[in-house]
């Protein structure tokens, strides 16, 4: 089958093997899939991780143990539990410690024409919802997970930090559930179109308060620091961002001010798909370009621009 595979960096093979369908699992042929931050991290060497990158996509059902999925449009959570273990048993297969993961850990991803994932991990897709809708869904669901695990007053400042599709991301998912985020970032282009979304941005250099939540969007190391300063004392600080490089932190600020850390990584699917059916969030308007997968090294590289939110691979 035809792939983007990353050894060292991202190549296009036109003879990679196909995924072998095992019970318990489907094979999908993806439609459209998604550039992400860590896709890119995952090129600088995150996770140490080789094999076929992408875990956003959107897809039909091509074989199955269940009859009725053939065919069927949908998206798939993207880590698979071994199933037995305490995590899996209490239904947080996404910390199974023998979890392999779509595209960056142990199992090969959705930059290609197939893949393969377990039956429970697949969702049917709305006909309502598009295919360049429904590829957001899994960066949507990440953004749901925070409102699962932080409980937000309706009167508490927000602040997402980073304008970057994650951002973006975020601020629309706690936009739509009737709060008023504040998106602040570097570049001039981006707040621009994000205000265009109906989103309150500034620029990050002039912020001057503190606020009761704070989202590190930023993807970069220094973001940390820059988000522990913007929390108050006992305020809540949300880290998404997840870099290959290694840092340095001072703690003592997080001690002194009573900041409560909760780290935030996937999500259930349900409340992504719920909003993009409802037309709650339409995130088209940040796909900037949508590449072929034998463009697959240009793409990431578009991706990996700075000016641009959303890039993404049409495969089939």
């Amino acid at each position: 089958m035809r792939a983007l595979v990353l050894d060292r960096e991202v190549t296009f093979r036109s003879d990679f093997p196909a995924p072998t369908r095992v019970p318990g699992e489907s094979i999908v042929d993806v439609v459209r899939a998604g550039i992400c931050a860590t896709d890119l991290e995952l090129a600088r060497g995150y996770m140490n991780y080789r094999g076929i990158p992408g875990h956003e996509f959107v897809g039909r059902v091509r074989a199955s143990d269940q009859g009725s999925m053939i065919g069927r449009r949908v998206v798939g959570e993207i880590n698979a539990g071994c199933g037995r273990c305490e995590s899996c048993r209490a239904g947080l297969g996404r910390h199974c410690a023998n979890r392999t993961v779509l595209g960056i850990l142990g199992r090969n991803g959705a930059w290609a024409e197939q893949l393969a994932l377990p039956d429970a991990n697949l969702r049917l897709v709305p006909d309502n919802v598009p295919d360049e809708l429904a590829v957001f869904v899994e960066p949507l669901a990440a953004a749901f997970e925070i409102l699962e695990q932080v409980q937000i007053p309706r009167n508490a400042g927000l602040l997402v930090l980073g304008d970057g599709r994650l951002g973006a991301l975020v601020a629309l998912a706690l936009q739509s559930e009737g709060y008023l985020p504040l998106v602040a970032g570097r570049h001039r282009e981006k707040l621009a179109r994000l205000q265009r979304l109906g989103l309150e941005t500034i620029t990050e250099g002039t912020l001057d308060h503190q606020f009761d939540l704070v989202v590190d969007c930023t993807g970069r190391n220094a973001g940390f620091e820059r988000a522990v300063s913007l929390v108050r004392p006992r305020g809540t600080l949300v880290l998404k961002s997840t870099t290959a490089a290694s840092a340095a932190i001072n703690l003592a600020p997080l001690v002194v001010n009573e900041i409560s850390v909760v780290g935030s990584r996937c999500g259930r699917f349900e409340p992504a798909l719920d909003a993009l059916a409802a037309g709650r969030i339409d995130p088209r308007p940040l796909i900037d370009a949508t590449f072929a997968l034998e463009d697959g090294a240009a793409a990431v590289r578009a991706a990996a621009n700075p000016e641009n939110f959303k890039v993404l691979l049409s495969v089939s």
